[in-house]
């Protein structure tokens, strides 16, 4: 029985969803009894050539980690769709954009004029900023470009599959590929993890619909260790992220940032964790309730952390 091809690629992510495909650990050598992979830039010398000579259809998988912020991330993720035959969003940014979607609050021209011409320990007289073309004495350099907006696998190409986390938990990645190597994928479309239902599901801490007077930021309290983090102020998205991931952060002691992405059902998660919190508010008056909501140092990053290019939103507008 031939063994099936896989390939990997790392596009607009931190690098945290490599280790997260090796957090698999021993397993892997069950991965390699059946499967050869073809295509890993991070681990594995082929270069794009060689898999642009690569038959259409022949990867029987990719696992794609990163969203889509350039035009070679663009390119390499057009190229390894046509090459195959199923394609992962694997991770938090390919699937919802991520971290590096909250860039989507500022434009090229903002972000480059904060990296290379204002920083203190910038110095750029020549105010040189990255060209895509760019001519020199041995010829003409090109680089990717970059783009206004981060957008997301899904947005860029045709996605089979989902595999959330930030990374996704040892568990979520081999649950989808028990499914691939034994030929059971669930239908098209599914997000991969072992609980739709929230994270909260998935936890232990104890809720009785208590009211909150105050959010308080991670470093300001010891949270009670059986008590819902959310009840006590802390702005916890179990309530709202899908489960599957088995509640580690919570267990923990730390709040749900939300990283496995929107419970079933869901189009938005960053509204659907406003409308939670707003829930809890324990307050009627407008000022009193102003006051507590000021708490919330960064509404995008707290509601909008891994989801900003996927939700209704996308990006701010820039004027």
């Amino acid at each position: 029985m031939a063994k099936l091809k896989v390939a990997l690629y790392w596009a607009a992510s931190c690098g945290g969803c490599e280790i997260g495909q090796l957090q698999i650990g021993e397993k892997i050598l069950k991965l390699v009894e059946v499967a050869d992979i073809v295509f890993w830039p991070v681990a594995i010398d082929v270069k794009y050539k060689d898999v642009e000579a690569m038959p259409s259809k022949s990867i029987d998988v990719c696992l794609f980690n990163g969203g889509i912020r350039n035009s070679e991330q663009e390119h390499i993720a057009k190229m390894l769709r046509e090459k195959s035959k199923v394609m992962i969003a694997y991770g938090a940014c390919a699937y919802g954009g991520g971290i590096p979607g909250l860039a989507n609050l500022f434009n090229k021209q903002t972000i480059f004029d904060r990296v290379y011409l204002e920083t203190p320990s910038t110095l750029n007289n020549d105010h040189t900023v990255p060209q895509p073309k760019t001519k020199v004495p041995e010829g003409e350099l090109n680089i990717p470009e970059f783009y206004d907006s981060v957008k997301t696998l899904r947005q860029t190409i045709d996605v089979d599959y989902v595999i959330p986390g930030c990374p996704p938990e040892e568990r979520t990645t081999w649950l989808a590929l028990e499914a691939l190597i034994s030929g059971k994928l669930p239908p098209k479309g599914t997000v991969i993890t072992h609980n739709a239902k929230a994270v909260c599901d998935d936890c232990s801490r104890k809720r009785d619909v208590k009211k909150v007077k105050k959010f308080y930021r991670t470093f300001e309290m010891i949270p009670e260790p059986e008590i819902c983090l959310l009840e006590q102020g802390l702005l916890c998205a179990g309530i709202t992220t899908r489960g599957g991931c088995g509640a580690p952060c919570p267990q923990a002691n730390m709040p749900c940032t939300g990283c496995y992405g929107p419970v079933a059902g869901v189009i938005d998660q960053g509204a659907h964790f406003l409308s939670a919190v707003a829930s809890v508010i324990d307050s009627n008056n407008p000022e009193e309730v102003r006051k507590i909501i000021d708490d919330i140092r960064d509404p995008v990053g707290t509601f909008y952390r891994y989801s900003l290019p996927d939700s209704l939103l996308g990006r701010a507008r820039i004027k």
